[in-house]
């Protein structure tokens, strides 16, 4: 019995990793700038391939030495003319990025030699890289599976400490070694199930699977809980500050920013665009979006104004409504109220400095039940209501408290915990969950192994997809796409 688990569990992670690389084999060798464009310190030419070695070996005229730095020029073969002064690395395979010979050539960092010296490879025989493809060769060649090479990008793309944080456990395999976990875990199951199909006059052990089915199902429902946290802080929340024209949202953005970046005024209707400016509260990346002044005035704008407001508003995970406290409640607060209302919303009371005019409980429709203290957000929850000057400071802290914890429903993650922060990954969890879901109904339920034998496979082809056992072509290629050329 053994045996043929063993034997089971390897036949099906063969076909199922061969399912997602069905490629040509690689055997060309590929070359790209992979650091910025633009003018710096330091640029580099990147080479993967087995003819990385003797490709720069035709143009260098230092001798390269496995893993050190080699100091020498780039001359063009076709004249004698020295490209450039540089240093070149020569790592052989397969203790590399790609698992491949590579060469990385370390220039001057301008445009122009950086050009000069990719053209020279390719002509010697390199071709041009396409976007992600050198990850892609270290998944394809089995250095990381395909988690890891998306938490590449996540470690490129990351925004705060704690996105990066993120990107290295994705790096490290945290994510991918629990999915494996599970994925074997479940193999097992299969294999007793298959065996019980396949040789039912045979005498197969009994062995009693609720209880794997059942800790897998929990685990990946606490993978899936946590993917709400983990996508915040991965890609992010825009935050549309609205309100009628000069109940500060202006001077708010600033004071959140603590720098001068909108322009204030006491007139109204100074703001007659969006304005958006990225900031780091608590490892949560929110990028506030400063709006007109949804209201009449006398500004013949002012309408093409309040419409991009309008736009900024739909597009917005969080609504930051600012209400001038110091004054009473108007006709266009009531408005904008309803416009916001199925929102998730926070209300800043601003001026608080001055004497207050305006009452939180104060209605803001027809309907008492409609007052800015009972406001309820799509869900039913009532609007957290927050006192600020964006003056003075006073109520800062707590507004952006405030912001964080709406954001991740009162969670604030640890360092060191491990969050889904991947769309596509928590997709491919609830797959699997619905899958085991089935499977342990099934169970419990006494149905024919053949039932459940499905339902296992469809949850091991969902949980292969986010390491890439069961990952199609197209799914390769929608990822990598994403990728900068030289990466």
């Amino acid at each position: 019995m053994e045996q043929f688990r063993n034997l089971f569990d390897y036949s099906l992670a063969y076909l199922t990793r061969q399912a997602g690389l069905r490629r040509k084999v690689i055997d060309d060798t590929i070359a790209a700038i992979s650091t910025p464009i633009g003018e710096g310190g330091i640029g580099i030419v990147r080479l993967s391939g087995p003819e990385a070695f003797p490709i720069v070996g035709r143009l260098f005229t230092g001798k390269l030495v496995p893993r050190r730095l080699a100091y020498g020029h780039i001359v063009d073969p076709a004249n004698g003319e020295t490209v450039d002064e540089v240093l070149a690395t020569w790592m052989p395979t397969p203790h590399t990025y790609t698992r491949e010979d590579v060469v990385e050539i370390n220039c001057h960092g301008g445009p122009l030699p950086l050009q000069r010296i990719l053209e020279l490879v390719l002509s010697e025989g390199a071709r041009l890289a396409h976007p992600g493809e050198f990850t892609l060769r270290a998944f394809l060649h089995g250095r990381i599976d395909l988690a890891q090479a998306e938490a590449v990008l996540d470690m490129i793309r990351s925004k705060t400490d704690a996105s990066r944080r993120l990107a290295l456990n994705g790096l490290q395999g945290r994510l991918s070694g629990q999915v494996k976990g599970l994925r074997q875990s479940l193999l097992n199951c299969l294999a007793y199930l298959t065996a019980r199909i396949d040789f039912p006059d045979d005498e197969v052990e009994e062995r009693e699977i609720l209880p794997s089915l059942e800790a897998a199902h929990e685990e990946v429902a606490r993978l899936i809980d946590s993917a709400r946290a983990g996508i915040i802080y991965r890609q992010g929340v825009r935050v549309a500050l609205v309100g009628r024209p000069n109940v500060g949202k202006s001077n708010l953005l600033n004071a959140l920013l603590k720098r001068e970046r909108a322009i204030v005024s006491p007139l109204p209707g100074t703001t007659r665009d969006t304005l958006e400016e990225a900031i780091d509260l608590s490892g949560v990346p929110f990028v506030l979006i400063d709006t007109a002044g949804i209201g009449v005035t006398a500004d013949p704008l002012q309408p093409v104004a309040a419409e991009r407001s309008r736009q900024a508003l739909e597009q917005a995970d969080l609504v930051l409504m600012v209400i001038d406290l110091s004054q009473p409640l108007t006709p266009e607060d009531r408005d904008i109220w309803q416009m916001v209302r199925g929102k998730q919303c926070l209300i800043a009371a601003n001026k608080c400095d001055l004497p207050a005019r305006a009452e939180l409980g104060a209605t803001l429709s027809q309907r008492s039940e409609d007052s800015v203290s009972e406001g309820l957000s799509k869900d039913g929850a009532a609007w957290p209501k927050l006192t600020v000057s964006a003056l003075t400071g006073q109520g800062l802290p707590e507004l952006e408290s405030a912001m964080v914890s709406h954001v991740l429903g009162g969670r604030v993650s640890a360092s060191d915990e491990l969050l889904v922060s991947n769309p596509r990954h928590q997709q491919a969890l609830a797959r699997a969950r619905q899958c085991l879901g089935r499977a342990l109904s099934g169970v419990k339920d006494g149905l024919p192994d053949d039932f459940i034998t499905m339902d296992l496979t469809d949850a091991l082809n969902a949980l292969g997809e986010i390491t890439g056992e069961t990952a199609s072509e197209d799914l390769l290629d929608t990822i990598f796409s994403q990728f900068c050329v030289g990466k």
